[in-house]
């Protein structure tokens, strides 16, 4: 499975998955955009990214930890 940018609840759980000693609520952008870029199954441009997109990656990570 090849994750995109777009992915947003796809790639929440990957995150939740990989990092889950980390409480997103206090995960900034800078680190958030490159551990998106180190998942294994990831596989976009980077430069697709914006501010938008992080935010709700991480507050659909933030839903995941908290189920």
């Amino acid at each position: 499975m090849s994750l995109k940018w777009a992915d947003i609840y796809d790639v929440a759980i990957e995150l939740y998955e990989a990092h889950p000693e980390v409480d997103p609520t206090f995960v900034n952008f800078v680190d958030l955009r490159s551990w998106v870029l180190a998942l294994d199954d990831f596989d976009d441009e980077p430069d697709r990214c914006g501010e938008k997109i992080l935010e709700a990656i991480q507050m659909a990570w933030i839903e995941e930890s908290e189920s």
